[in-house]
């Protein structure tokens, strides 16, 4: 049997703890030739956009994919919605930049985001995902430059967004569109190929420590161990000081849903939706809305998750980064120049 065409790959990410993870899912990926990752573009959110784009540099090398292009994420509008230091560290990953290998790379020489983006998509209309975790303001930036661009993609999929269940930065809204809820409606109203995975179901996808034992058992002592289980005690403890995991030993992993839907998308389902974004109510700014009632609507924008397959997307999830780890790639910073 052939094996399919890598499926490409552009990655907006404010890493960010579980965008770690995410990333580091989409890297096993790419090592087992199932994905391409044409670029990353770091956004400000988690924390500014300057450390978001040295953390993916720093992760990239350690597991030696240092030919991938990272875009320095675009300068955003003071928030109401401060950064997630206080979840994430101060450097957005763990306290845990100063045990990664040092980046050549530098933010005054990356290019831009939104510039990247636009001549990724203009490279390959139709042909690639843009997988978005962090806040939208790259996504934004872009389709205002160049308004169409985003409809370029194949898909834009986003982590974002609560529906059912109450918001994590207010009651009602999720972070990523609370940080900048005018980016949110620019690329919800762009006419791009959407699907949304909110905190609905995130919040169902928690990593435990069974599952950490098993995911870093090929190599314990390597570095990309060390560092993934690092981060995970982190997160496990902020996990627990916030009360997210209800009283579970382990942290969330809301970005790792993105890689399921793109690979294993049997562990998701979804509805058609019409999704609109507040972005000027007093207490309500970043609320993501969908009209439920059986009467005529206007056009869907959306596919939206509903329901996932937790035990299946981990079994996945774990799998792919243990074949990571074993790889012979991943770089020590303790003996590797």
């Amino acid at each position: 049997m052939a094996i399919p065409t890598p499926q490409k790959i552009l990655l907006d990410t404010d890493p960010g703890g579980d965008d770690c993870f995410a990333l580091l899912w989409l890297l096993s990926l790419v090592r087992q030739e199932r994905a391409a990752l044409v670029a990353v573009t770091a956004a400000a959110g988690n924390v500014s956009a300057e450390l978001t784009f040295r953390a993916a540099c720093q992760v990239l090398e350690l597991v030696g994919m240092t030919d991938i292009p990272v875009g320095l994420g675009v300068p955003v509008p003071e928030a109401e919605i401060t950064d997630a230091a206080h979840i994430h560290g101060a450097d957005g990953i763990g306290n845990l930049s100063q045990t990664l290998p040092v980046s050549a790379r530098s933010p005054e020489q990356a290019p831009a985001a939104d510039d990247l983006l636009i001549a990724t998509l203009t490279a390959a209309p139709g042909e690639i995902t843009v997988i978005a975790i962090g806040p939208l303001n790259n996504l934004a930036a872009a389709e205002t430059k160049q308004p169409g661009i985003l409809r370029l993609a194949r898909e834009i999929v986003v982590m974002g967004g609560a529906f059912a269940v109450p918001g994590n930065v207010t009651p009602q809204a999720e972070f990523n569109i609370a940080f900048n809820p005018v980016a949110a409606c620019t690329v919800f109203a762009s006419g791009a190929n959407l699907v949304i995975l909110p905190l609905d179901i995130t919040h169902q996808i928690i990593c435990t420590s069974a599952q950490m034992a098993r995911l870093t058992a090929p190599q314990p002592d390597c570095a990309l161990t060390r560092f993934v289980t690092a981060l995970a005690d982190f997160l496990t403890q902020t996990s627990r000081r916030y009360r997210e995991t209800g009283g579970d030993r382990g942290f969330l992993v809301h970005d790792a849903v993105t890689i399921a839907y793109c690979f294993y998308p049997e562990v998701l389902r979804f509805r058609r939706a019409r999704v609109q974004v507040e972005t000027r109510g007093e207490l309500t700014a970043g609320q993501t809305l969908i009209d439920r009632r059986h009467r005529p609507k206007a056009a869907a924008n959306a596919w939206v998750a509903h329901e996932v397959d937790a035990a299946q997307l981990f079994a996945c999830f774990v799998e792919d980064l243990r074949s990571l780890i074993a790889s012979p790639m991943v770089k020590n910073p303790a003996t590797d120049g």
